[in-house]
């Protein structure tokens, strides 16, 4: 599941990985809220959306590191 999640941001630019980026964080923002007023069903939801935003920020240092 990652290496799939990291193969396909490694092909995107600077600009679609910070669009990513955003909406991740407003998905987690709202899992987040979900979750006080006991909607999320799925907790382990908001452990992946976590996971998926360190890699773009990872993957986004690593990118300006480079150039």
């Amino acid at each position: 599941m990652k290496r799939e999640i990291l193969k396909s941001l490694r092909e995107k630019n600077d600009a679609d990985l910070l669009n990513n980026l955003k909406t991740d964080k407003d998905n987690l923002w709202q899992l987040k809220m979900d979750l006080a007023a006991g909607k999320v069903k799925n907790v382990s939801e908001i452990r992946k959306v976590r996971e998926r935003i360190a890699i773009i920020n990872t993957l986004i240092k690593e990118k300006s590191k480079v150039n």
